[in-house]
């Protein structure tokens, strides 16, 4: 796996082997950053359930001033610290090792907030509608920022979770993105 654009275009990614993480693929990637881009320069970007980071990393690469990457699977946190290393990222970047909705409590508490969120949680189950509920209660989205899920096409997500409202969605044979923006 590759970064796509931008500043790290063309650096190889590491990604752990085995079936505990699945790496968003490059024609998601490429359309889910496209469709961000207007939001991605000096944004602070979370990406949940982060993986290895590519998403994330390639936030950074477009322009994103900061990231911060929530994952607690150790395999996929090794490859992220690598990563980020190895792209002399980690001073823009953080790494929250924990389940995804105690973070989003964690960040809560710290009153931060970011102009794009992206969610990539396990297909099959409920933590995608757990997650959006989460995050319209818990403020985290700046104010006209963006919320994407990256989900299982047929596994449907609300119009409106909270003060989110969904204004795109574009699907990739059994995988959507679903683009919420947050009300202002």
């Amino acid at each position: 796996m590759r970064v796509i654009a931008g500043e790290f275009k063309g650096q190889r990614l590491r990604v752990p082997r085995g079936r505990r993480t699945r790496p968003t693929s490059d024609q998601v990637r490429i359309a889910c950053l496209d469709t961000l881009a207007p939001w991605l320069p000096d944004a602070r970007f979370l990406d949940l359930f982060a993986g290895a980071g590519a998403v994330g990393i390639e936030a950074l690469s477009r322009g994103a001033t900061e990231c911060v990457f929530v994952e607690r699977d150790r395999a996929a946190v090794a490859a992220l610290r690598e990563n980020l290393k190895r792209l002399g990222l980690a001073g823009r970047a953080r790494i929250l090792k924990r389940d995804t909705l105690g973070a989003v409590e964690a960040l809560k508490r710290e009153g931060v907030r970011f102009e794009v969120i992206f969610l990539d949680p396990p297909y099959g189950s409920p933590l995608a509608h757990a997650t959006l509920a989460r995050l319209a209660d818990a403020l985290l989205v700046a104010p006209g920022g963006v919320v994407v899920v990256q989900n299982f096409t047929k596994a449907a997500l609300p119009a409106e979770p909270g003060r989110l409202v969904a204004f795109k969605h574009r699907r990739f044979g059994e995988t959507s993105l679903t683009f919420f923006r947050a009300a202002e």
